[in-house]
């Protein structure tokens, strides 16, 4: 298990778990970041990341990105 911000890119993992801001953690699963869901990171940036998610992108910074931790997907 990792953090997201340290995720490869071209890689998809599975949300093992997420904790943070209550206002921030629902607008994630409004957008299907949930816990058991599956992410592809297609970018790293400096101070964010780049995900996929069912056919919607969205960029997370790493302070939120380092709050969700992910496994490889098998």
């Amino acid at each position: 298990m990792q953090a997201l911000s340290q995720a490869k890119p071209g890689e998809t993992y599975t949300i093992d778990w997420m904790f943070g801001v209550p206002d921030v953690l629902e607008f994630l699963h409004s957008r299907h970041v949930r816990e058991g869901g599956t992410i592809r990171v297609i970018q790293q940036c400096r101070d964010s990341v780049l995900i996929g998610v069912q056919g919607v992108r969205l960029v997370l910074e790493n302070e939120v990105a380092d709050r969700i931790k992910v496994g490889q997907y098998s």
